[in-house]
Parts: C-alpha cells; structure tokens; sequence
C-alpha cells in the first residue's frame, strides 16, 4: 500500500457533507411521518364520504319504494 496523503479540503469536504445529511435526516423523516399521515387521514375521510353517498343513494331508493307500495295500496280500495 502506498503512503498517499488526503488532501484535509477532500476529508473536511466529505465530513461536512455527512454532517449535514446526518443533521437533515430527523427533520426529513418527521416531514415523510407527517405526509404519510396526512395521507391516510384524508383517504379516511375520503372512505367516509363515499360510505355516506352510498347509504343516502339506499335511503332514497327505500323510500321511494315503500312510497310506491304506498301508492298501490291506496289504489286498490
């Protein structure tokens, strides 16, 4: 192996560098927490809006058909 010395700019270079991405590391992986969480809470309610369409779209068609007999009944006599 060869006695080669590393210019201290190169080492202070990549020591800073990995200083850095190791200082940025807790504030990325709280800003991809908060994303993520964001995320799954929209879709939540996303879910629950759908669910709520689908049961007023039930709720109509109940109605509408108890209404319907209603009518048919009242016909007959």
């Amino acid at each position: 192996m060869s006695n080669s010395v590393v210019n201290p700019q190169i080492t202070d270079s990549v020591t800073q560098a990995n200083v850095q991405v190791v200082g940025t590391a807790p504030a990325t992986a709280i800003a991809a927490l908060c994303q993520v969480s964001s995320h799954a809470i929209s879709l939540a309610l996303q879910n629950a809006v759908s669910q709520q369409q689908a049961m007023n779209i039930i709720g109509n068609a109940t109605v509408a058909s108890a209404v319907a007999q209603i009518l048919a009944v009242g016909g007959r006599s």
